[in-house]
């Protein structure tokens, strides 16, 4: 026997499942330090690979001029800067990243609880028609 409730239910969660489930549903495995710290270490490499492209593309571009002004340059004073402008990128792409990935944490926790209770919903739905069920067998069989 189909029940309409329970179908309509189920294609809710199937649908869920295909669209928001597949973005929401890894993140909800992970405690929230956890998906957050996984987010600032891959922060941090990115960050780290991209400072590095960004000023060898620099060294690349400007290439004469510092071949031909090396001698004269303050080298100590030039990795300073870089270490200093490294470190606040760090900060600054950290900083988003974490503000980032924690509104994406809270948000995938409250549409997989809402997920949840219609899951529940649905474990409700049958028990109920298994105890109607076995009602029905058994009164059948005290009857007869």
């Amino acid at each position: 026997m189909l029940n309409e409730d329970k179908i309509k239910v189920m294609n809710k969660l199937a649908m869920y499942e295909k669209t928001e489930g597949k973005k929401y549903l890894p993140v909800s495995r992970y405690y929230r330090s956890d998906y957050i710290g996984l987010a600032l270490i891959k922060n941090f490499f990115l960050v780290t690979i991209g400072y590095v492209l960004v000023v060898a593309a620099v060294g690349v571009y400007f290439g004469d001029f510092l071949m031909d002004n090396i001698h004269k340059m303050d080298l100590v004073r030039i990795g300073t800067y870089l270490a200093i402008g490294y470190g606040i990128a760090l900060v600054a792409y950290s900083l988003l990243t974490y503000i980032e990935y924690t509104v994406r944490y809270h948000k995938a926790k409250k549409s997989v609880r809402n997920y949840y209770q219609e899951l529940t919903r649905l474990e409700k739905m049958y028990n109920r028609e298994e105890r109607r069920s076995e009602e029905v067998r058994s009164g059948r069989r005290n009857s007869g």
